[in-house]
């Protein structure tokens, strides 16, 4: 190619057209054949996925597994081989057969009756703790839990045994990966012809030209020209000007409004708690913990004799659960750095809120639920407090309070009584 490109470009202009033919005929060629390399490599990818299919067929289904494990028996037992309430299932298989796990399951306490050893000793060494009964279950759905379990387990392993392993511990496909090389490798090919080809074209056009255009070309101004006209005109400096100035106002405004507001503030805590697996997981009210969420001012911050009726058995092993048997050896509080915190200046109730209001946590709080670690997820602000007063619904189900409120709103107006038309947007609402 570079022994002809000197020849070409002593060639008529004309000769141009060939090479734009030659382009396209080109291109079309790579853009064919890597189609052809496409349908090929996902026949593969299919082929490979049915395999796949065959081979996890008749085991049980791992996903549907992982739904029955996380609702039923997370709570008490692990994938692995962590003891929490109960053993962990990390190889049930095999140490009982398919018939024990299946009776085992469906009525624990009948094969503790049966005198069978295994459930005697373990029911023994668990603090006699009875499993709950799940006699709904069939053979399916417990050789679906069965294949979370090995899947669970096996899935670490194999990613750091086989080279080829993906992130989520399948096997990567080892056709898709060749024809992923062949593909990459034809695009770079083919990029490097049209640069080629390219270069051949501005050659050609160079060269179909007298002296007289290539020196009309050279004097037309370039882009750096135009900006240098462009930034010269005292309008557009102007305009310039004004924006930094609007802009940098903006961020200078934004800054002082959002002084003493810790949207996003999630501390660390003494104590790794986790809201996703006590209130999301374990679905535990959260009234529990924080006693006076529905019936005082404060929600309060639960002390460690309440975690202990839980951890006086569950996880006792565990570094986090022995900081608070320190705690109440020691006779020390366990110091929770607060999160949510008003200033002195504004009054707030929880009880009126939740009790009476009927809001959820979530309302203020966010999604809490699904929080590792708690974090501030609203502004908390007086605009965001006044927001909702006005947009609110008063709760005047099954409150006799509201019985004559409710009435007389409803002679002035069809519209629902919100909370500002009871005074929620009274300054002595909030400060006195």
């Amino acid at each position: 190619m570079f022994t002809i490109i000197p020849t070409l470009a002593l060639q008529s202009v004309r000769n141009s057209n060939i090479l734009y033919h030659m382009l396209h005929i080109i291109t079309r060629k790579f853009l064919l054949l890597i189609a052809f390399v496409g349908l090929l490599g996902t026949g593969v990818y299919a082929q490979e996925a049915e395999a796949a299919a065959e081979t996890t067929s008749g085991s049980g289904d791992p996903v549907a597994g992982e739904t029955l494990f996380k609702n039923n028996c997370k709570q008490c037992h692990s994938f692995d081989d962590k003891i929490v309430v109960g053993p962990g299932l990390k190889g049930i298989e095999d140490r009982r057969d398919f018939e024990w796990i299946k009776k085992w399951i469906q009525n624990p306490d009948k094969v503790i009756q049966s005198g069978d050893k295994y459930a005697v000793d373990l029911f023994a060494k668990f603090n006699k703790l009875q499993m709950t009964a799940f006699p709904s279950y069939e053979d399916a759905e417990i050789h679906n839990i069965l294949a979370y379990i090995k899947k669970a387990n096996e899935a670490p392993a194999a990613t750091a045994a086989t080279p080829g392993a993906t992130a989520d511990g399948t096997q990567e496909a080892g056709g898709g990966k060749f024809f992923n090389i062949i593909l990459i490798s034809l695009l770079v090919v083919m990029v490097f012809v049209l640069l080629a080809l390219l270069a051949v074209l501005k050659l050609l056009s160079t060269a179909g030209k007298s002296d007289e255009e290539l020196n009309a070309d050279a004097s037309k101004p370039t882009f750096t020209d135009n900006l240098k006209t462009l930034f010269s005109n005292s309008t557009v400096r102007s305009a310039i000007v004004w924006l930094f100035i609007i802009l940098g106002t903006k961020a200078t405004l934004d800054g002082l409004y959002s002084i003493g507001v810790h949207q996003g503030y999630a501390p660390a805590q003494p104590i790794n708690f986790s809201h996703k697996l006590h209130a999301g997981d374990m679905e535990i009210d959260c009234g529990y913990c924080h006693t006076g969420v529905y019936k005082g001012k404060q929600a309060g911050i639960p002390s460690s004799s309440i975690c202990m009726n839980c951890h006086n058995t569950i996880k006792r092993e565990s570094p986090e659960i022995q900081k608070i048997y320190k705690a109440i050896e020691t006779n020390t509080p366990v110091e929770w750095v607060r999160v949510h915190n008003l200033p002195d200046l504004a009054y707030f109730n929880h009880s009126q809120h939740t009790a009476v209001g009927g809001l959820d946590c979530e309302n203020c709080h966010g999604d809490i639920k699904n929080m590792e670690v708690v974090q501030q997820r609203t502004t908390l602000t007086m605009g965001w407090c006044i927001d909702c007063h006005r947009q609110t619904d008063v709760n005047s189900k099954g409150n006799n309070y509201y019985d004559k409120l409710m009435a007389a709103h409803e002679e002035v107006s069809s519209k629902p009584m919100k909370v500002e038309d009871i005074g929620g947007l009274e300054c002595a609402k909030c400060h006195y």
